[in-house]
């Protein structure tokens, strides 16, 4: 039986509260997936993503030994429909913990990431050292028929680095959350490209 988007939020929520992350089924539907696959493809084949920058604000810059994935961030307001009903998705999502979990998440940040056959991203937290905005982490597959010898997991570690949580294959239909400032992780390389929309529910409105 497929779980409303009602229930997974609960689902979510009480994952994150028990045990700081969260990985199953995702908020966004099989044709929702579908149309953002779509999306993200016929943007990257336009050039619209870019290689992704490390750091924040005017410290930002492209260091390609530590990611290799090329980005592009959603607007406030998409004009796309898929992009539109994902930030729709994403904001019952973020209403629905600020009520379980007493969040203060005020806004959210998205962006569609590829990454090309090889390329990785190394191990990290999510959040600045002089910058607490981000609260939670948020990862959406993308990718149909995605067997577990094409490598591209996500994993995740315990708190202190020493031990794997899990391993995440980047299926179409499977959602990652963690508390950003808790779990280092790391993307491994893939044998085929690897299309995601992830970002961060902050606490802060959304920097733009």
């Amino acid at each position: 039986m497929i779980a409303s988007s009602i229930q997974i939020n609960q689902h979510v929520a009480e994952r994150l509260a028990n045990d700081g992350w969260y990985v199953g089924e995702s908020i966004f539907d099989a044709e929702l997936s579908a149309r953002l696959h779509d999306r993200a493809y016929e943007l990257a084949g336009g050039g619209a993503l870019q290689p992704a920058r490390v750091g924040r604000n005017m410290a930002t810059q492209t260091q390609a030994e530590i990611r290799r994935d090329d980005t592009l961030w959603l607007a406030d307001q998409p004009e796309d429909a898929a992009e539109r009903a994902a930030a729709l998705a994403v904001t019952s999502l973020r209403l629905a913990l600020n009520e379980a979990l007493f969040a203060g998440l005020r806004s959210a940040e998205l962006h569609f990431a590829r990454y090309a056959p090889g390329t990785f991203y190394r191990r990290h937290r999510d959040r600045f050292r002089d910058d607490d905005g981000r609260v939670i982490t948020v990862v959406f597959y993308l990718n149909n028929d995605w067997s577990p010898d094409a490598g591209g997991e996500l994993v995740l570690y315990t708190d202190d680095g020493d031990s794997v949580l899990t391993r995440v294959l980047p299926s179409a239909g499977t959602m990652v959350c963690f508390l950003s400032e808790r779990f280092p992780h790391e993307v491994l390389p893939a044998t085929r490209e690897r299309l995601s929309l992830t970002g961060w529910l902050r606490r802060d409105e959304r920097d733009t």
